[in-house]
């Protein structure tokens, strides 16, 4: 009983600490972006998207590269290996930064010229310290989701997030000019203080070897190479489009087009959460149940995101300009350009699990070569697109790439699993049916919480 109770509280300590997590970085994120659309010319606004757009590939790349295969091997090793992997994964992850600023000083002064933004190879300088200087914040992080502890990371990204939230907040209430210079030496600052966060919290687990076991190293690489290039070839899936209206036209298109996509982008929250429990789900399906249960699995999950986004994805096609207008009343072109991008969430669930099915069950080769297909679809449609219809054209490509993918990957969750899409809406109908029959059933024939109390209360007796 007492064991019981012990799970209990971890799981609700955890879950409650990684939900904090993603609601803080939503809510930081969002508060910025609302001030600095308020404040920031639309040129500078496209700066610093395209800033953020390249700075992330960064991260994704030290991310893919460390997170799965650090937790992965920490999870099952002895204790004379855990000093070895640790030290072997901080080199990696040294090695990694080295690699960026070496890339991005190469490609600073192309990336200024191709999209007219002359502070850019200011900006990817400051980056290139910051690179080192979230060394520690991602290793620490890591280590702590190894060790199943979530505090740490959410009071890193908490203070991440939230300090450069305060630094504009402040600058709009004081009616300071915002530049985007300035920002960047920012978020430099950020990444320090989550570093020193994340090690104060990290501390007892910080346990490295005195020498690199290149072994190791090696075994850490082969095992994330296929996160790192389905993470890059993802992001380049979804940012290549920003990059290349940045290119074909100017940062004001990519200020248009990114506040209709941030608009759709809440969509994808559901799909991820829902990714986290069918990863491990899917795996053991497989095992006891085989093809006919991952297809179950498949298709009520894809249902369940469906069901809750399909609402909000009805909302916005009704008050598209209401909402465009809570953002800045200056951006209303973008009212086309959300009618079309919200469309997006009707097929990110779909592929969103198709990877999340290939990985748990031990193909992420097969679904890095569809993510790594649909970039390159992405990048030949909109340009097609973009050089025709202007900023629209970026939506028409990206909707054109997500509903090709989906087709193609339907046809080949069909052949291995008897997938059928259509099911998934029956499923996603039928949870709202269900929902509300539970609704009903709970005020109609249950007693109330308090009630319920009482007669457990009387039963101890």
């Amino acid at each position: 009983m007492k064991k019981s109770s012990e799970e209990r509280s971890y799981w609700l300590k955890s879950g409650f600490f990684s939900l904090m997590d993603r609601g803080s970085v939503l809510v930081f994120g969002l508060g910025s972006y609302l001030i600095l659309i308020r404040t920031l010319e639309k040129e500078e606004l496209g700066a610093w998207v395209l800033f953020l757009a390249t700075m992330g590939f960064a991260e994704v790349a030290k991310s893919g590269l460390l997170q799965n295969a650090l937790v992965k091997f920490l999870s099952t090793c002895t204790k004379k290996e855990y000093p070895i992997i640790t030290s072997a994964s901080l080199f990696l992850n040294f090695v990694i930064s080295c690699f960026t600023v070496l890339i991005l000083v190469a490609v600073g002064g192309f990336l200024s010229n191709l999209w007219t933004i002359p502070e850019l190879p200011t900006m990817l300088g400051i980056y290139c310290m910051t690179a080192f200087l979230n060394i520690p914040y991602y290793h620490c992080n890591f280590l702590l989701q190894s060790n199943l502890t979530f505090v740490g990371i959410f009071f890193s990204n908490f203070f991440k997030q939230g300090l450069i939230f305060i630094y504009i907040l402040v600058f709009f209430l004081f009616g300071w000019d915002i530049q985007i210079v300035n920002l960047a030496w920012m978020q430099a600052f950020t990444y320090l203080v989550a570093s020193v966060t994340s090690i104060t919290f990290a501390w007892k687990f910080l346990q490295h070897a005195r020498k690199i076991d290149f072994g190791w190293v090696k075994k850490l690489f082969h095992y994330g190479k296929f996160v790192f290039g389905t993470n890059v070839s993802g992001m380049l899936y979804k940012k290549m489009d920003v990059m290349m209206l940045g290119a074909l036209i100017n940062p004001v298109a990519v200020a248009l087009y990114d506040l209709a996509v941030r608009i759709s982008n809440m969509v994808e929250v559901p799909t991820y959460s829902v990714a986290s429990v069918v990863f491990p789900q899917s795996a053991r399906k497989m095992e006891s149940g085989g093809p006919e249960a991952i297809r179950d699995l498949y298709e009520k999950s894809v249902g369940a995101i469906l069901a809750m986004i399909i609402p909000f994805l009805v909302v916005i096609m009704i008050f598209t300009k209401p909402i465009i207008s809570i953002f800045s009343s200056e951006f209303m072109d973008a009212v086309p350009l959300l009618r079309l991008t919200i469309l997006y969430g009707l097929f990110i669930p779909f592929s969103g699990q198709f990877g999340t099915v290939l990985d748990s069950i031990g193909k992420p080769r097969i679904n890095f070569y569809f993510v790594f297909v649909g970039f390159g679809l992405n990048i030949l449609l909109n340009y097609l697109f973009i050089s025709r219809f202007g900023v629209t054209g970026a939506a028409y490509g990206t909707l054109s790439t997500y509903i090709l993918m989906f087709i193609v990957t339907q046809i080949v969750l069909h052949k291995m699993f008897a997938v059928k899409a259509y099911r998934a809406f029956y499923y996603a109908f039928g949870f709202y049916g269900e929902g509300f029959q539970m609704m009903k059933n709970y005020f109609n024939n249950n007693p109330s919480y308090l009630e319920e109390e009482i007669l457990d209360s009387e039963n101890v007796k």
